[in-house]
């Protein structure tokens, strides 16, 4: 049965002060910008219909989600979903094996 000890948020807030303590050379600002512009191009990258691919730790790219007919749950009535792309992530095989590597122990 999978326990909860490793459920830990990390926030972008979070990130920057991890960097910043394992880079304690360099501005806590300039660490926030790189951090910023990564998110802004994978996001842009997405936004423009273009796959993301970070060699050992996975791949991102968009999956369709055609238009479906749908009920409405509070009075059952039936409603269409528009069609839409959702992010999808593909984790590497270095992720992949070092996350379950740490989940047996």
């Amino acid at each position: 049965m999978p326990t909860h000890k490793y459920k830990v948020t990390l926030t972008k807030s979070k990130l920057i002060q991890n960097l910043l303590s394992k880079q304690s050379q360099m501005e806590e600002e300039d660490i926030e910008y790189a951090v910023k512009c990564v998110l802004s191009h994978m996001i842009n990258a997405l936004s423009e219909g273009r796959r993301i691919e970070i060699r050992g730790f996975g791949s991102m790219n968009l999956h369709h989600r055609p238009r479906r007919l749908s009920r409405n749950p509070k009075t059952g009535e039936p409603v269409y979903v528009p069609e839409k792309f959702m992010p999808h992530f593909k984790p590497g095989n270095e992720l992949r094996i070092r996350v379950n590597n740490s989940k047996k122990d």
